[in-house]
């Protein structure tokens, strides 16, 4: 148990200016470093979890939480198996899609995009895309209309207006008295989707689910498949086994996690990577502990050496460079989880304003998911990096505690 005039001791140890300069240099900048390695350990991971948050939402919005599609050409029976995987557990809502690979052409400029049809009633209960309009209405893709909502990025590309009418070109063939053809339609663009993801943006088209139909051959009133919203996404594929049970075989069930896994484990893996590479920094500055409590320890010998006399235990001498090292570990692990924790919390203000400033683009739209710099400050980080750096400061001050514990006052008095 701490006795009170060791921890007095050590604390007044910490305050006072060292004769010798070097310790208190050495102090200082174990102090430092653990305030950077903390700070860094904060921004860093807050901003891994900002993008992956970001990405999952993003990705969210345009990707269903499970998807159920048939293995034939159509899924001619969609409403009768949608009332019944409505049933399945957690399933929110639901909503029929068809997909497939097109050319777009407007002028000379030409593009492979994927066509998603959609009934815009049901669309809007499974994705995010109504809220990601920024010209025109969902609700503009009518059936037998050949409406078109473009990205923005690939309305930029072709150069496409709102009311201009594009061709689209189908894997599909017709067989003619000319011979083999490719399938064209003429359809007019009548929105603009801007999910901020340039992916999406960039190489994505809706139309009715209708007019897709005809597009890729599908069977009137059929649809490609069915995509669902659950109410918790990350038991998804509790869900996909729930649902196998329902539609037995002949259909494939995907869901978020499989289509997008390997990005979601390689951002798990780097941020476990990254804490380990930052902690590093706060290992290396407790370390420095050690060099400054030996330096102490030893130029404290006779103080040591007369506190023993007046009944100070070992026990109690240790206490007293405990202190002293928890102090230095301490001050610093609060210092920088305060800086840590404010500029975490006000990147996203930073990175613009020192774009701004420098004219520089640290994340080019065009190469990145993601154009701006997100944050996303845990609490549970913050806890986990502050425990961290004290208890490796505390296991920096175990061997030069020990030692000063150990000093014999006879032999200190005697060298004095």
């Amino acid at each position: 148990m701490l006795q009170p005039f060791p921890l007095f001791i050590g604390w007044r140890y910490t305050r006072a200016k060292a004769e010798n300069k070097f310790v208190s240099i050495i102090s200082g900048f174990s102090m430092l470093g653990i305030m950077i390695g903390v700070m860094a350990l904060i921004v860093i991971l807050s901003v891994m979890n900002g993008f992956e948050k970001e990405m999952r939402e993003r990705i969210l919005g345009m990707v269903s939480h499970v998807t159920v599609s048939s293995l034939d050409d159509g899924f001619s029976d969609w409403q009768k198996m949608q009332k019944k995987l409505n049933k399945v557990p957690r399933v929110l809502a639901s909503a029929p899609y068809t997909e497939g690979q097109v050319m777009l052409v407007n002028g000379k400029k030409v593009t492979g995009v994927q066509i998603r049809g959609i009934l815009p009633a049901t669309e809007k209960d499974v994705s995010k895309i109504a809220n990601n309009i920024s010209i025109g209405e969902l609700e503009y893709l009518k059936e037998n209309r050949f409406g078109i909502i473009l990205g923005t990025n690939l309305a930029r590309y072709l150069k496409a207006e709102i009311g201009q009418k594009i061709t689209l070109i189908t894997p599909q063939v017709n067989v003619t008295i000319a011979g083999v053809v490719p399938r064209l339609k003429r359809f007019k663009v009548v929105g603009i989707f801007d999910v901020g993801m340039y992916e999406y943006d960039r190489n994505m088209a809706l139309v009715h689910l209708s007019d897709a139909g005809k597009l890729f051959g599908i069977k009137k009133d059929a649809a490609g498949g069915l995509r669902f919203k659950i109410d918790d996404m990350f038991a998804s594929w509790r869900v996909r086994s729930d649902m196998r049970e329902v539609v037995g075989k002949g259909y494939w069930i995907s869901d978020w996690t499989l289509k997008h896994k390997n990005y979601f484990r390689a951002v798990a893996t780097e941020k476990t990577v990254m804490f380990v590479i930052l902690g590093l920094i706060v290992f290396v500055a407790a370390f420095n502990i050690v060099s400054t409590l030996v330096i102490i320890v030893t130029e404290k010998q006779s103080d040591i050496a007369i506190l023993r006399t007046l009944g100070a235990s070992p026990a109690n001498i240790m206490q007293i460079f405990l202190t002293q090292g928890l102090t230095i570990g301490i001050i610093g692990t609060l210092l920088g989880v305060g800086s840590g924790v404010l500029l975490a919390a006000n990147i996203e203000t930073i990175v613009p304003a020192i774009e701004s400033l420098f004219n520089v683009e640290f994340l080019a739209a065009d190469l990145y998911y993601i154009s701006d710099v997100p944050s996303d400050l845990r609490l549970f980080d913050v806890f986990k990096i502050g425990t961290m750096s004290i208890m490796l400061s505390l296991l920096a001050t175990i061997f030069p505690a020990f030692k000063a514990a150990k000093t014999n006052p006879a032999t200190a008095l005697r060298s004095e």
